[in-house]
């Protein structure tokens, strides 16, 4: 059986929880935290800044013969308050942006069906804030962020 191979790219806030979520989903091939949304390639010190226009983002290369573009949504919209605007807990800043940057036109039409299905649950007092937004270049975080949480044995984040 040949795999269905596809990315999925989403920003949660910090990507260190978000990308530990991820790679404990079957299916799930890899999963990289990095940036998306500005127009150059940045440090973390320049994301940090709130200048380059990139959000932190966790890019997910996945099986779609085993998981669905949908149950990564899903997840991606139980892992943080997509009703807050530039914000996720404590920080702040339009790098920690909601975002579901979409890979094809199938995926753009899942985000927006997902976030009237979060909307409608009333799981939320606000309304969802998510942007959806065709992918750009995808620019990976430095080493030390990748698997950050399980090379610093914090092991599963909560977030």
């Amino acid at each position: 059986m040949s795999k269905q191979i596809q990315l999925a790219t989403f920003g949660a806030g910090c990507f260190w929880g978000v990308e530990a979520r991820f790679r404990e989903v079957e299916g799930v091939l890899d999963a990289t935290s990095g940036y998306m949304g500005g127009s150059s390639h940045p440090s973390y010190e320049a994301v940090c800044s709130g200048t380059t226009g990139h959000a932190e983002v966790v890019q997910v290369q996945f099986d779609a013969g085993q998981v669905s573009y949908e149950t990564l949504l899903a997840m991606f919209f139980e892992m943080h308050n997509p009703t807050t605007l530039n914000r996720q807990g404590p920080d702040m800043g339009t790098q920690y942006r909601s975002v579901v940057f979409f890979h094809s036109a199938a995926q753009e039409s899942s985000a927006h069906q997902a976030i009237a299905k979060v909307d409608q649950s009333g799981r939320w007092p606000q309304a969802v804030v998510t942007v959806v937004q065709e992918a750009m270049t995808f620019w990976p975080a430095e080493e030390y962020h990748q698997r950050y949480l399980e090379k610093n044995g914090l092991g599963h984040c909560s977030i």
